[in-house]
């Protein structure tokens, strides 16, 4: 079952993730104690993953993932797809294999999902709120370690990946604007430096002109009104891509959207998303 992203180790995650779990390197770990005492070592579970709630699925492969990695022999019916949207009691995917196995991978994979779930449904309720204004952008507001997979969840609930990193676009915000001595002198080094996408945080209307001026390709307007925004969108004119962001919540986005903005970007799709409420019932078999 093959699950790839860029800049994304799963083997290594995997390995890590269970580690953890397992205690590997700590005194007395190493293993999953109540499993071994418990369970049977021969017993064999069969299991279904469902949802408990609405929502829009990610994370689905990585879950298999940890199943195979301790049970390579273990059987999984993929049910959904991630980036699909489904409704209370969806069974999601099918499962048998070594109970002692599944046992032991199962708070992990479980765990997985339902961030990554967590994180597309909130970002799907936010896509359909902007009712098809603008384009939502994720931000680098991510938990450490988790970004690729993060921002793939994002991606499944609708949303576009803004930077990846600090490697692949100059973001230009108030404090390089302080050091720099200004909007103007803040791009004009970017542009000199031979960057071609330079997007600069503006918080004033006055700053869009001379930002425009120096080079700049994306003019963010942090926390503007709706009102402050049209007004923005007008002045830039089409001379740059525009792009609102700051204090942005569901409420409020489909207003922000409707200013004319080209992207929205909404640091709280990664930051505040609740988990997803699945679960997973095996049986003997």
């Amino acid at each position: 079952m093959s699950f790839t992203l860029p800049g994304f180790d799963l083997p290594a995650f995997i390995t890590t993730t269970l580690s953890e779990d397992l205690g590997i390197g700590l005194p007395g770990g190493g293993r999953d104690v109540t499993s071994e005492s418990v369970i049977p070592a021969d017993a064999r579970f069969a299991g279904v993953m469902d949802s408990r709630e609405a929502i829009t699925v990610a994370g689905l492969p990585l879950a298999a993932a940890f199943f195979c990695h301790l049970d390579p022999a273990c059987e999984i019916e993929m049910l959904v797809q991630d980036g699909q949207s489904v409704t209370p009691g969806t069974a999601l995917m099918r499962l048998a294999g070594n109970a002692r196995a599944l046992l032991t991978a199962e708070r992990n994979a479980l765990n997985t999902v339902q961030h990554l779930s967590g994180i597309a449904t909130m970002t799907r309720a936010y896509v359909e709120a902007m009712h098809g204004h603008a384009t939502l952008l994720d931000t680098r507001k991510t938990i450490p370690g988790l970004r690729a997979l993060e921002k793939y969840a994002t991606r499944m609930g609708g949303a576009t990946n803004y930077r990846m990193g600090l490697w692949d676009a100059v973001l230009i915000k108030d404090n390089h604007v302080a050091v720099a001595g200004g909007v103007g002198p803040a791009v004009a080094r970017a542009k000199t430096a031979g960057v071609e996408r330079i997007i600069c945080e503006v918080d004033r209307i006055d700053q869009i002109e001379p930002a425009i001026v120096a080079g700049a390709t994306q003019i963010l307007l942090d926390n503007m009104t709706p009102t402050m925004l049209a007004e923005a969108v007008a002045l830039v004119a089409g001379r740059a891509a525009t792009e609102a962001r700051g204090g942005v919540r569901l409420d409020n986005i489909g207003a922000v959207a409707a200013s004319g903005v080209d992207y929205v970007s909404v640091g709280r799709l990664m930051q505040s998303a609740p988990a997803a409420d699945i679960g997973l019932d095996f049986e003997l078999v």
